[in-house]
């Protein structure tokens, strides 16, 4: 996985979970990699994984059982979406508007491109 150096290494690893759980890689109810297997698929340390296992548990994203590891939530699909929406509005919507603006693109060339990209 390539890091992007403007966002907090958990939170781009949590991205990387709710992204399995939105595919549905992992399901409702399954098991997910252990913190150990994850630092290792993930090059990081396995501190920074269970930064991230604990905030995806405070999120109800994932749950733990004692003993047996962590699993995907019943309703996790929604408290991903849920939660994606809101990052998304508060912090990348704002800088999408800002540069179309300063770039002078209207919103029918937005719409246009899309459509294009529904289209792929």
């Amino acid at each position: 996985m390539e890091f992007r150096d403007n966002k907090a290494i958990y939170l781009q690893i949590a991205e990387f979970i709710c992204e399995r759980i939105l595919l549905k890689q992992w399901a409702v109810g399954v098991k997910i990699p252990s913190v150990r297997e994850l630092a290792i698929q993930l090059e990081v340390n396995p501190n920074t994984v269970a930064r991230t296992v604990e905030f995806l548990q405070q999120k109800d994203i994932i749950f733990t059982k004692r003993g047996m590891g962590y699993f995907v939530s019943d309703d996790a699909v929604e408290k991903v979406l849920s939660f994606r929406k809101d990052d998304f509005l508060q912090n990348d919507l704002p800088l999408f508007f800002k540069n179309i603006q300063l770039l002078g693109i209207d919103f029918e060339e937005l719409k246009g491109r899309f459509d294009e990209f529904k289209n792929i």
